[in-house]
């Protein structure tokens, strides 16, 4: 049996437009239609025996969602992660032409978002910074590692951090040599990672070897997959009977083994359709015909950017 526990991501579920390519861009985009839907899509997971949850503040209304729903049960059996150092700033607005969340890795930042983040406790289990960069500076900046260490003491959290981008090999190896205390901080890390975009493999399973928790996000590469024409895909499809969206999910688990992956699916029907993920596996030979799809990082990531908001 596979080790990886298939989890829930809410980016999709908390703003009414995401980086996406998405099977039902109809959908109402009200934000009590949103409300329900998250409701309805975090009990369903529940149902069928997903215990992991992801969100972020700037995943619009998704902290908030998550939290009101974790006050409403008080399950004793979950584990919710949450980041920093992004801000929702589209307000609802559908359409909003400029950037949808502003960066921000400052202490100031992280000092702001935990008095919201903290009342996901004590089911919250992993603080993330989201999305962290050698650019932003997050990793040398003492007062925010300083920060971090504390929280990691006093709620006994994992410490974590998200990345995106050509340069996730580098940051997760930076990372995994930071230290206060002569302690390392991270325990964790949220990676992109997906047959079309392996760069991560060797340092994902070094830090894996060391005890570090490693979670895959984008597993569909925001719904690319689906458009993704090859003839192994849909053999493989038929053989096992699920689809496209199984079969990526899959590969992950078989090819590199992460202790989380995450659904970002958004309606019941995909969600599903992901789960059906857990019901086979791949032979050897099937495992190195995905690896084959895999395509270069810097054109991956290119086309990532130029995704629309939907």
């Amino acid at each position: 049996m596979s080790i990886t526990k298939l989890g829930l991501g809410l980016a999709a579920l908390g703003r009414p437009e995401y980086i996406n390519i998405r099977d039902n861009k109809n959908i109402d985009k009200s934000y009590e239609s949103f409300e329900q839907n998250a409701y309805e899509m975090l009990d369903f997971a529940y149902e069928n025996g997903i215990r992991y949850f992801d969100t972020a503040p700037s995943y619009g209304k998704g902290e908030l969602f998550l939290k009101n729903w974790n006050d409403k049960y008080v399950y004793n059996n979950i584990s919710l992660s949450t980041k920093w150092g992004y801000t929702y700033v589209a307000n609802w607005e559908i359409g909003y032409t400029g950037k949808h969340e502003i960066k921000e890795h400052s202490i100031e930042k992280l000092t702001q978002q935990w008095q919201d983040s903290k009342a996901l406790l004590p089911n919250l289990k992993i603080y993330q910074i989201h999305s962290a960069t050698l650019e932003s500076g997050v990793l040398k900046n003492e007062a925010v590692l300083n920060e971090l260490y504390r929280l990691k003491k006093e709620h006994n959290l994992k410490i974590g951090l998200s990345s995106s981008g050509i340069n996730q090999s580098e940051i997760i190896e930076k990372a995994l040599k930071t230290e206060i205390n002569n302690e390392i901080l991270f325990d964790s890390f949220q990676v992109t990672f997906n047959f079309l975009e392996q760069a991560t493999f060797s340092t994902l399973k070094k830090a894996k070897k060391l005890g570090k928790t490693i979670i895959i996000k984008e597993a569909l590469a925001n719904g690319r997959i689906f458009s993704y024409k090859n003839e192994t895909l849909k053999k493989l499809a038929k053989k096992y009977n699920v689809g496209i969206d199984a079969l990526a999910l899959r590969f992950v688990i078989d090819y590199l083994a992460p202790d989380y992956l995450l659904s970002g699916a958004s309606s019941k029907k995909q969600l599903t359709e992901n789960l059906k993920s857990l019901n086979f596996s791949f032979s050897i030979d099937e495992i190195e015909q995905l690896k084959n799809l895999r395509v270069d990082s810097k054109t991956y990531w290119e086309e990532r950017s130029n995704l629309n908001w939907d």
